[in-house]
């Protein structure tokens, strides 16, 4: 007798509908068994279809349910996070800083711009700027509050206070507007030009251009105050200063930059040619 009961196949068969592997795409190998009936086979690929429809796609869905729902709910909880940390003490500060600049440019033109007192109060709403403009990227770095808002509300409310005060003290004819519009072409310049570069790398900020910002700053609050005597020649010399330093930390971020972009063109075309030989191996 060269046949096996189909009591013993669909045993067999049982046997392996249950197994945690089971698998309708294993059917085919059935007839392996010797002079295995076509009830046998049969009942194999029954039992291990039921098997897999009534275990597989439950076991399936549930994890593809869980997985499904645990990466939405830490985009919304991300999400929450972010909104949230918008409202961070260094962004408050800058969103006081953008709100000085309207203020401070009606404190300069105030009764013709000439008052002393009303140059005062403007003076002061500028130097509040310039310290808050100290103390917000500190803070940011050293708390963990960077935020996207930060990163570009930061840079346009320090172009737009510093903007403020050199266009009114131009329009005033305090300062004459070649310095104004060398200092705003450099910063608007650079401002460019991290953008461009940025795909190949970011270029940090150095002492020479901290000392720049320091020494604009300090020029022209000096400027915006009605000042006489010795310490209108001195603010004269300090404005020189900043105009020096607004240029040569100009030419050094362009170098910068084009050093940047070598270096990033040179690494792709690196990994391009790595790649290209990978493939043709």
């Amino acid at each position: 007798m060269t046949g096996v009961p189909a009591s013993a196949a669909g045993g067999s068969a049982r046997a392996k509908a249950t197994a945690p592997a089971a698998d309708v795409s294993d059917a085919p190998d059935a007839p392996d068994v010797p002079g295995a009936s076509g009830a046998g086979v049969s009942a194999a690929v029954t039992g291990r279809s039921s098997s897999s429809s009534s275990s597989g796609p439950a076991t399936g869905s549930d994890t593809d349910g869980s997985a499904g729902k645990a990466p939405r709910g830490k985009k919304i909880a991300a999400a929450a996070v972010n909104q949230a940390s918008v409202w961070n003490i260094a962004n408050l500060l800058t969103m006081l800083r953008l709100i000085l600049v309207p203020g401070f440019v009606a404190l300069m033109l105030a009764d013709g711009g000439y008052d002393p007192a009303w140059r005062s109060l403007a003076w002061a709403a500028f130097a509040i700027a310039m310290i808050t403009d100290l103390f917000d990227g500190h803070l940011a770095r050293t708390y963990n509050l960077v935020t996207d808002f930060g990163k570009i509300a930061d840079p346009i409310a320090d172009k737009a206070i510093m903007g403020a005060a050199l266009i009114c003290l131009s329009y005033l004819g305090d300062l004459p507007w070649w310095v104004t519009i060398v200092i705003l072409g450099r910063e608007l310049g650079i401002t460019l030009l991290r953008f461009i570069v940025i795909r190949y790398g970011v270029i940090p900020a150095s002492r020479g251009g901290k000392l720049k910002t320091l020494t604009q700053g300090v020029a022209v609050g000096m400027y915006v105050l009605a000042l006489t005597g010795w310490l209108a020649t001195l603010r004269w010399w300090v404005m020189a200063a900043a105009v020096v330093l607004t240029v040569v930390t100009g030419l050094d971020y362009v170098r910068q930059a084009i050093v940047l972009r070598r270096q990033g063109i040179a690494a792709r075309r690196a990994a391009a040619q790595e790649t290209t030989e990978e493939n043709q191996a």
